[in-house]
């Protein structure tokens, strides 16, 4: 009996006993939103009901139920439902499925578990349950596993799709021994490694990194498609499916709708060719009628044991008959436009028949006032017992603590059981001092526990609002009700909510033909990997081709040589000649400009570094009450950014730090944090915008935040009158405007400051030149933070630490959704119905279309498609000022549907926003859309994107590869980290300014942050590693490389050749001397341990990916080994000789020469020095291998040798 416990209300017991005696259908009333999941879970936990499903009216009340459910009982599951309007996508994101699976699995397997739905979810036809439990893939770690190609056959057949890297749910790969797997309803894959027929180990493992987590000895795959065919029940359903088809056409074109009916042929052809050839993973759920004849509702997966639940049945019942008649008009539509057949009309049960099924159910009803089960407006379902609870919902203590204090004690006094629900234990912890201080004593415990009369408790979770039952002597406040806001822990609905994936580097995505650089020779085309056998040794070799068609072999292990040329924009780079000087000439301009770009920013960091500004006082008492009345959990970057703000005002210096992150990403709130806090020290505060429109949003923000504190914020925009203006402007001069908001108007001259002590500069780069002077001036006076929604990469951070201030926020906010993807052709009524169903939330839509020529004429179309929404166009040649009185109306709700160009600003945040209908999505690249896309979906709510392209016309072969590219990226995965890569290098650009853009478009962006490293480095006094002036080459006859039976795929096989060649890269630095300059590994041994344990690592990784490591593969990790350790030691040349290798070595190396004595007498003779002179024209070592030794491994194994012990020369 935890804290919650109602078993000693009366009330409640007696709900209880019926529940026993099966007396159903039983109502509660008196209870609304919280109350109802609290007293749900209890009716759960006290009569051992092994399932039970709770039904509410639609999705935004289910999972605001399953969010409060989650407090008293984590066994609970989200189950959404379909979406059958948009059924016909050509891609659907996965995510609904995953959901829906996983909800599944778990009422299949678990001893007790709730799923809470929707009405709208019990209406789906689904498949028996048997069906699905039959086709589980159970795997032991005795099972026998005699032939992969019958698993790949198995799991393809239940909808898993094969690949040769697995990254997200529904995936499997097979590589050789290998088998890696993600069943839909795990949060992380398995990989099964196979010795011969028998399972030998497996294993957890992680999608991002492809490492293996922990062992396991089981595991079972529950099919990754809720509607699974065999070949009989395929070839049935296409006979009804045609037969129908034949039907449908005949009468179309017997009433002269020949398009209609053409429309209608293909669609169904092309289905029919999908299901044959995708099975599975063909978009099946319309036709479920065809294919079977005993469908069940979800309801019908609940046994006479189960619990159902039913919140607010007349409303609940209402939006299921809403539901209906929805699907029912646009399937009506669809059959007489040559859309759909008529056995697509019964893909949903009529919400009648799934009312009267209910009333069959362990049913219980739970409402604010007494409801009967209504099933048509003459049929009613009688309860049997209506049971009244006196429960009340908690009011809110948002500006009086101490009457929290009060009623505490007044509850005391009454013997209440006292609940207090804090999102975490810093919190809680924050909450138990607070009422220690004002004489109540606290303490923090595990919900689980029983709370005793007159005890006040803290738990540790989430609850929307909080909730008092007088009868039953028990309150529970939440920390909404204490701060006025719901702060959210991350959100758990989402079953896969944690493989986002990791950023990747510049190999992962190199396909044949994408433009290299590289080092030394510069632009060419990589043409792929080829095996040349060279010295009677096979070697695989990196093909670039260069101008003139010629071409350049590269060996694989010297990967590190080239990168992947990216730059902002789509032109194509110009091919370098292979020997020629175009190159060179190229580089050494990119490097002097980077030199003075280097010297100008350490220059004026210097400088500023010297300015003494106002240090800021540390947090007071109301800093801290302010920041709690913040609504949402911050994110780790968010909290860091803060803390690295407020330390940069607190210091003498003045502040200039950069924060950058996508729209919606906490920049905002740091800004706010900042300028409350400035305020708190007598300071004025400057927030500069470059538009009117992002002027008055920051204004609301801001307005709102400050609501309950003693802060004075003004406008400075067109949208203020003169009146206004000049009333602000002397307000500001007297000090009695403590923060203003306000576009380049404020940077005017008749503007003046009594006190500003901080200045706030959103996307700087907008404005203009003479205004970014006039900011340059304000810079040296007082602390300015900027801010950027265009993400910065992460490389370029590194090369400005510590000649820029930044601070890059890459966490998703907590509670945002994915965005629900859809690609299809283009077609009208789901633009109707994308529109009606967003205007029918209360939500706007922005539409994009791209070209100004017809915009109108769409506009036009649109208006057709819906005549009550109020629909507005809007492009970038318009005057200025309709554009932005268009853009207000829309920021502030007056338009409904925005039909526009790209010119969608990117620093607006509207959270209203929640559909975007793109048109031609072809004609865009990735970067573009995942931009697009990105400006909805930016609050709790759902964020829909519907990509529309033309079929009936010819595409291209760069549009059909980008459409294929978007329904790869659907599924947020290696396409949208492309795209971030894209909008990253845009923003580097928007960082160092348009002429450095110019320079990272010659050389390429990797190439470009690697020159502007080493021109930081120099100008700071770093000396230089005397290791980077030579490479070392190596000739040894040895075959050396990645066999295709080992990787079969080129882009992976590619990625760990990287891999390899990154071990040359291993780390010997210790730390940095009181000067900040880098100190080397002095000690030989740490040295060669220091390699020793990268090439362990690399051979684990290796033999955990893709089996046990073969010769060629170990020859060649041996092969940078050695390569790495000799160029430590000023080796430049490693070459092999008839009877011994010949080890060239730099004009001067840095030698303990004392230690040469010692090593060569290590060697007894078999290693002598070169120098030069008649004969011999190269310095460095000659090693004779021992007499008759041939085979290249031992050559290698002595090699490693003679490399270890010249490590103490160094």
């Amino acid at each position: 009996m935890g804290v919650f416990s109602l078993k000693k209300y009366n009330v409640f017991a007696g709900v209880l006993g019926d529940i026993k005696l099966a007396r159903f259908p039983v109502s509660i009333s008196g209870c609304q939103d919280s109350e109802n999941a609290h007293v749900m879970s209890e009716l759960v936990a006290e009569s051992g009901a092994r399932a039970s499903l709770v039904i509410a009216a639609d999705e935004v009340h289910a999972k605001k139920l399953y969010e409060d459910y989650r407090l008293f009982d984590r066994n609970v599951y989200f189950y959404p439902a379909r979406d059958m309007i948009f059924y016909s996508a050509d891609v659907h994101g996965k995510a609904i499925m995953n959901e829906r699976l996983t909800a599944l699995r778990n009422l299949v397997s678990k001893k007790q578990v709730t799923i809470i739905t929707t009405f709208g979810a019990c209406m789906d036809r689904l498949i028996p349950l048997n069906m699905i439990q039959e086709k589980v893939i159970n795997i032991y770690s005795d099972t026998l596993i005699e032939d992969t190609a019958e698993l790949s056959a198995r799991l393809v057949a239940v909808g898993y799709v094969r690949v040769t890297g697995v990254t997200g749910p529904g995936e499997f790969a097979i590589r050789g021994d290998i088998i890696d797997i993600f069943p839909v309803s795990e949060k992380v894959p398995v990989r099964i490694e196979l010795f011969g027929d028998e399972i030998d180990s497996m294993r957890r493992f992680d999608a991002a990194t492809q490492r293996s987590i922990e062992n396991i000895s089981e595991i079972s795959i529950y099919p990754a498609a809720e509607i699974i065919l065999d070949e009989a029940r395929r070839i049935d359903g296409e006979e009804k499916i045609r037969a129908d088809l034949k039907k449908l056409n005949e009468a179309l074109r017997k009433n002269m709708k020949t398009q209609e009916a053409f429309r209608l042929k293909s669609a169904v052809e092309q289905f029919l060719n999908d299901v044959e050839y995708l099975g599975a993973l063909a978009s099946i759920e319309s036709y479920i009628t065809y294919f079977y004849d005993n469908t069940v509702s979800l309801i019908d997966y609940f046994d006479e044991e189960s619990l159902i639940f039913m919140e607010e049945p007349e409303r609940t019942v209402g939006a299921g008959k809403a539901v209906y008649t929805e699907f029912a008009d646009s399937q009506s539509r669809r059959l007489e436009g040559g859309y759909v057949l008529p056995g697509q009309l019964n893909a949903v049960y009529p919400a009648e028949e799934i009312a009267e099924r209910l009333a069959n159910k362990r049913l219980v009803l739970i409402s604010n006032l007494p409801q009967k089960l209504k099933i048509t407006e003459k049929k009613s379902v009688k309860v049997k017992e209506n049971y009244g609870m006196s429960a009340r919902l908690m009011g809110g203590y948002t500006k009086n603590f101490l009457q929290l204090v009060s009623d505490i004690k007044s509850w005391k006094k009454k013997n209440y059981r006292i609940v207090i629900v804090s999102v975490s234990t810093a919190r809680a912890e924050r909450l138990r001092d607070d009422l220690d201080y004002n004489g109540i004593t606290a303490t923090i415990r595990d919900a689980s526990l029983a709370a005793k009369p007159k005890e006040v408790v803290l738990v540790i979770g989430a609850l929307s609002r909080g909730f008092e039952y007088p009868d039953a002597g028990l309150v529970v406040v939440s920390e909404s009700d204490i701060f006025g806001t719901v702060r959210r822990k991350k959100s758990e609905y989402s079953a896969f909510s944690e493989f986002k994936g990791t950023s990747i580097g510049s190999f992962e995505d190199l396909k044949v033909g994408d433009y290299v650089v590289h080092e030394n020779h510069g632009m060419g085309i990589y043409k792929g990997i080829e095996k040349i056998e060279s010295g009677g040794a096979l070697k695989d070799y990196i093909k670039i081709e260069y101008a003139g068609a010629s071409n350049l072999y590269i060996p694989a292990a010297a990967l590190d040589k080239i990168q992947k040329y990216e730059a902002n924009g789509a032109r194509k780079p110009k091919l370098n000649k292979l020997g020629g000087k175009e190159w060179a000439e190229t580089k050494a301009r990119v490097e002097r400009s980077v030199k003075n770009i280097a010297k100008e920013l350490v220059a004026l960091y210097s400088a500023r570094q010297r300015i003494k500004g106002h240090a800021f006082s540390e947090d007071t008492r109301w800093q801290k009450e302010f920041e709690q009345l913040f609504p949402y959990e911050e994110t780790h970057d968010q909290l860091k950014a803060i803390a690295d703000v407020k330390k940069d005002m607190e210091s003498e210096k003045v502040m200039d730090r950069l924060v950058c992150g996508d729209v919606g990403y906490g920049k905002t709130e740091i800004a706010i944090r900042a300028a409350f806090k400035a305020v708190m020290d007598g300071k004025q505060v400057a927030v500069l915008t470059p538009t009117t429109i992002l002027s008055q949003q920051h204004f609301n923000t801001f307005m709102q935040r400050m609501l309950d504190f003693p802060v004075t914020v003004e406008m400075m925009s067109r949208f203020r009158t003169s009146k206004q203006q000049k009333e602000t402007i002397a307000r500001l001069k007297e000090g009695k405007v403590d923060i203003v908001i306000g576009t380049h108007r404020l940077l005017s001259k008749d503007v003046e400051f009594k006190n500003l002590g901080l200045l706030i500069v959103d996307e700087e780069q907008r404005f203009g030149v003479a205004h970014k002077e006039r900011l340059k001036e304000m810079k040296n006076e007082v602390d300015v933070l900027t801010l950027s929604a265009t993400p910065i990469p992460r490389t370029l951070h590194m090369s400005l630490a510590g000649i820029r201030d930044m601070s890059v926020l890459e966490e998703a906010p907590i509670d945002r959704l994915p965005i629900q993807t859809f690609v299809l052709e283009e077609n009208e009524e789901i633009v109707r119905e994308a529109i009606t169903r967003e205007l029918a939330r209360g939500g706007q839509i922005y539409y994009v279309h791209n070209r100004i020529n017809d915009i109108e004429e769409v506009t036009n179309a649109v208006k057709k498609l819906v005549p009550d929404a109020e629909i507005v166009f809007a492009h970038g040649q318009m005057p200025e000022k309709q554009l932005e009185k268009i853009m207000l109306s829309f920021v502030q709700g007056e338009i409904d549907v925005l039909i526009s160009t790209t010119i969608i600003e990117t620093g607006l945040d509207i959270p209203n926003v929640n559909t975007i209908i793109i048109d031609d999505a072809e004609r865009f690249g990735l970067s573009g859309l995942y931009q697009l896309r990105g400006r909805v979906g930016r609050s709790a709510r759902q964020g829909y994107a519907f990509l529309f392209y033309r079929k009936s016309k010819i595409l291209t072969e760069i549009a059909e590869k980008r459409l294929s590219a978007i329904k790869e990226y659907t599924e947020l995965g290696s396409g949208i980290k492309i795209a971030m890569k894209d909008l990253e290098i845009r923003g580097a650009g928007n960082l160092l300014g348009a002429e450095q853009s110019g320079h990272m478009a010659e050389v390429g962006y990797e190439m470009y942050c690697k020159l502007l490293n080493e021109a930081v480095q120099d100008e700071k006094g770093i000396m230089r590693d005397p290791l980077e002036n030579f490479e070392t080459k190596v000739d040894i006859n040895i075959d050396a490389y990645i066999p295709d039976s080992y990787i079969p795929d080129e882009e992976q096989k590619l990625r760990m050749y990287k891999k390899i060649a990154d071990l040359a890269e291993t780390d010997f630095r210790t730390g940095k001397d009181e000067k900040g300059l880098p100190v080397f590994e002095d000690d030989p041994k740490a040295a060669i341990k220091k390699m020793d344990e990268a090439c362990s690592d690399l051979v684990d990784e290796l033999c955990d990916i893709y089996g046990g490591v073969p010769d060629q593969v170990q020859n060649l990790i041996d092969v940078v080994y050695i390569k790495t350790l000799f160029h430590r030691a000023y080796v430049n040349h490693i070459k092999q000789e008839e009877d011994g290798v010949e080890l060239y070595v730099t004009d001067k190396p840095d030698y303990k020469t004392e230690k040469l004595g010692a090593v060569l007498e290590k060697f007894k003779g078999a290693l002598v020095v070169l120098v030069p002179g008649k004969n011999e024209t190269k310095q460095g070592f000659a090693y004779k291998l021992p007499k008759g030794t041939r085979n290249a491994v031992v050559i290698m194994r002595l090699l490693k040798e003679v490399a270890n012990e010249l490590q103490e020369l160094i």
